[in-house]
């Protein structure tokens, strides 16, 4: 018998989402994390864009803001926000300028960066890694606090010291199988059907399998980028319509709630639906006469996404939204009372072109970091209670196993010497069936040649195998599978691919004022000055101002 190793394999791990309905521009399932020692309970959003984890700092609400801001803003109890004094672990390193991807959207704000401990759930099986990256954030543009998917290291000042996000070390100490996680945001008009996290793998039971698999883009500050084709309505004040007029290339961000189109994009989706903009909040509102015709009608938005936007024949995946997926709410601090709006941005260009967490409510991305590629399906909600959980390896891990699999397979059968020898003798048979085959092929190609012509076009359509066909892809790999890397089917022009816009990429992060726990937040522009486009295949450094 052949030596055998076996390697422990880690599990993917379903982080559960909390009991939580939370948001000031819409109601999203929002995850545990608790933060420092003894531990600080925060309700945070997952980030698809980001790698960094943030929770609310105290400077975050003020006496000008209703009382309940800081339970709003994701706090749990008493808290005001993150105490840093009150955590023994907790290691300061600087207040800087949270250079995130939706910077590019209009996005700002400051935090006070560090490093804790930060536990992922409060159930006795949660994740807890010591001394991550952490920030406190203040500003209301991210409203609630996030933690980021991403696996991209995180950079201070320079890039010689790359920091591992928290994503990369829970693979490095074997808590998780790969870089990876599956994701669908959960949908609260869905009688509050919960969201569903997969780190390490996915859920097969809240997906439909896609049949596009998707490279990321060669901007990596947009890896999560499709070709959308279409997007089709039914049943809307115009009945059906057709919605984006040209094809786009999209960024999934869940960071964000809306969906950023182009100028002819929003004025199909106005006419459509009967929205009104508001100029000072940049929001599509709707009437309570105009929403009480939509619930009526109950309208349906399609998306069909492809590798390739442009190409017509391109293999397609569409996820479709119920009416009731755009029946949000924005609050305060847009609207001192709710109000309702239908979640759609106007894009300045295509760098803003962004689908956020309102699609995510009926979709389900599958991301492999390591093989850089991710499939987008239709989510479902059949069985929410039974989750059937699939690993990812790593891209080491399935290589290893691959050769393990080779080596039994040459030298761990167990076949006993007669075996053996009966292998050999059909081997030999074998073979010599294939000479005689070979010499009557050649025999009768001979005898071929001296027959008459028309006797040789009769015999034609069965004796020349360049007629025959085959159906299928034998060798396709099923892109239902998001553990196998796809080829990229489609690249965009250098420009796009890497930036041709000083607004492209995750930027550096320039040290802020910060005065202190219960402090205001502001910003020093005298020291913003232009800031470096991000190196490709990096994340953006943060420049720390001196102290004053």
């Amino acid at each position: 018998m052949a030596n055998t190793t076996s390697t422990t394999i880690p599990a993917p791990w379903s982080w559960r989402p909390s009991s939580y309905w939370d948001g000031n521009d819409g109601s999203w399932n929002t995850f545990i994390i608790e933060v420092g020692t003894p531990q600080q309970p925060f309700r945070v959003l997952p980030s698809t864009a980001g790698q960094e984890t943030w929770v609310l700092n105290a400077a975050g609400c003020t006496a000008n803001d209703p009382v309940n801001c800081t339970y709003t803003r994701g706090a749990l109890g008493d808290s005001t926000g993150y105490d840093t004094n009150a955590s023994s672990t907790w290691v300061p390193n600087g207040i800087f300028s949270l250079t995130a991807q939706e910077t590019v959207l209009g996005y700002t704000g400051n935090g006070a960066y560090g490093f804790d401990a930060i536990k992922l759930g409060n159930e006795s099986h949660a994740l807890s890694l010591d001394h991550q990256v952490i920030a406190s954030i203040a500003d209301k543009s991210y409203y609630l606090a996030q933690f980021g998917l991403g696996h991209k290291p995180i950079n201070f000042t320079t890039f010689t010291n790359p920091l591992d996000s928290y994503m990369t070390n829970l693979v490095g100490k074997g808590m998780i199988p790969s870089s990876s996680f599956g994701y669908t945001a959960g949908a609260a008009y869905r009688g509050k059907a919960p969201a569903s996290l997969t780190l390490g793998g996915y859920d097969t039971s809240r997906f439909t399998p896609s049949n596009v698999s998707f490279a990321m883009n060669g901007d990596d500050s947009r890896p999560l980028q499709v070709g959308v084709q279409k997007i089709s309505a039914q049943n809307t004040l115009l009945g059906s319509a057709e919605l984006l007029p040209s094809t786009t290339y999209h960024f999934i961000d869940s960071t964000v709630p809306h969906i950023w189109l182009p100028d002819d994009a929003i004025a199909a989706f106005t006419r459509a639906f009967g929205l009104n903009y508001d100029n000072t909040t940049d929001l599509f509102l709707v009437n309570d006469t105009v929403r009480s015709d939509l619930l009526t009608l109950q309208p349906s938005v399609t998306f069909t996404l492809a590798t390739d936007a442009g190409d017509s024949s391109a293999v397609t995946q569409t996820v479709s939204l119920p009416y009731a997926a755009f029946d949000l709410q924005a609050s305060y601090p847009f609207y001192d009372t709710p109000t309702n709006y239908f979640p759609i941005r106007r894009a300045v260009n295509d760098t803003q072109y962004t689908i956020g967490r309102t699609f995510l409510q009926e979709a389900y991305i599958t991301v492999d970091w390591e093989r850089q590629n991710f499939t987008v399906a239709q989510t479902t909600f059949d069985t929410l209670d039974s989750p059937k959980l699939v690993p990812i390896l790593s891209i080491e891990e399935a290589a290893a196993r691959n050769a393990t699999s080779i080596q039994q397979a040459r030298t761990g059968s167990g076949l006993g010497g007669g075996a053996i020898a009966g292998i050999v003798v059909g081997a030999i048979v074998l073979l010599a069936f294939i000479a005689v085959a070979v010499l009557f092929g050649l025999r009768r190609r001979r005898r071929r040649q001296q027959i008459p012509a028309s006797a040789s076009d009769a015999q034609h359509d069965y004796d020349d195998d360049s007629k025959m066909t085959f159906s299928g892809h034998a060798t396709e790999l099923h892109s239902d599978s998001p553990a196998s890397e796809m080829p990229a089917y489609h690249t965009k022009d250098t420009a796009e691919l890497h930036g041709a816009s000083a607004w492209r990429g995750a930027y550096g992060k320039d040290q802020q004022d910060f005065a202190g726990h219960y402090g205001s937040l502001t910003q020093n522009a005298a020291n913003r000055g232009a800031l470096p486009v991000e190196a490709p295949g990096c994340e953006g450094r943060r420049y720390e101002l001196p102290d004053r």
